[in-house]
């Protein structure tokens, strides 16, 4: 049947039991994993469980998402099974004045997870997308809900080039990555986070003990770029993209000084040197 699950051999489905099996356990962060076939927005339908009470580590998974956000209130949107659509729920102990880390500890994890099964260069832009090259893989959002931080992430895993939201992204598939099923790569992803989670937990929001800020500047295709950084109110800076500080802003040796950015659109220049 064309509708049916399984009518794309390229993009099977997830098995939620088969998830749960493997991530749930006693000590975990992981609570309880549900696997939806179509949803609006992962991250708006976990903030909504949120704010019910939802535990920590609920994750939701969907199979397709009509009408996802991206950064700055972008749409996103791709075809069922074609991407790892995933959202999950974190009720953070450190100080709310640590928690601009969470969207950079997942991209951490899942360009860490995606390099190790994929066998592809995975960097970051900052804040929080995945790239190959120059072109975008993957991006990550978060949102505070009450007592909790939602975080939420696209992956394009087997998009092909004609399926592409625009002509500047790219698929794990179309970079001939080692690995391209989606279940490993959840599985990897969420025990990546898992682990940078409770390393920051431990270290009480300090992303430096924790080693957050050195494994994110590592993994940064931003730091030592010439970039361009569009602002709110049609305002743009350019400079050299130095560092990230201490809470996760980006540091920026620009023309007339330095600035340090909490927020803002991210454009690189030039390749590295």
């Amino acid at each position: 049947m064309p509708d049916s699950r399984y009518s794309d051999l390229d993009r099977p489905p997830l098995s939620q039991a088969a998830l749960n099996r493997a991530l749930v356990r006693p000590g975990s962060l992981w609570t309880g994993v549900t696997v939806v076939e179509s949803t609006g927005s992962t991250n708006a339908d976990l903030a909504d469980l949120a704010r019910q009470g939802a535990a920590e580590g609920t994750v939701l998974v969907a199979e397709e998402q009509l009408a996802g956000r991206g950064r700055l209130g972008r749409a996103w949107s791709a075809p069922a099974r074609s991407s790892l659509i995933v959202s999950v729920v974190l009720r953070p102990e450190p100080p709310i004045t640590t928690h601009g880390w969470l969207p950079l500890l997942f991209g951490v994890a899942a360009a860490s997870a995606v390099r190790r099964l994929g066998e592809v260069d995975v960097r970051l832009k900052w804040p929080n997308d995945l790239l190959i090259g120059d072109r975008k893989l993957a991006g990550v959002l978060a949102e505070r809900v009450e007592g909790a931080v939602v975080v939420g992430m696209g992956l394009n895993v087997s998009l092909r080039a004609d399926e592409l939201p625009v002509t500047t992204a790219t698929s794990l598939a179309l970079q001939e990555s080692a690995c391209v099923d989606r279940d490993p790569l959840l599985r990897a992803v969420l025990r990546e986070v898992e682990s940078h989670y409770a390393d920051w937990t431990d270290a009480g929001g300090d992303a430096d003990q924790a080693g957050l800020r050195a494994a994110y500047q590592a993994s940064s295709a931003t730091i030592g770029r010439e970039v361009r950084v569009e602002l709110p109110g049609d305002r743009f800076l350019t400079g050299r993209a130095t560092g990230v500080d201490e809470s996760g802003r980006l540091e920026l040796a620009a023309e007339g000084g330095s600035h340090t950015l909490s927020a803002g659109d991210v454009v690189h220049l030039r390749p590295s040197a």
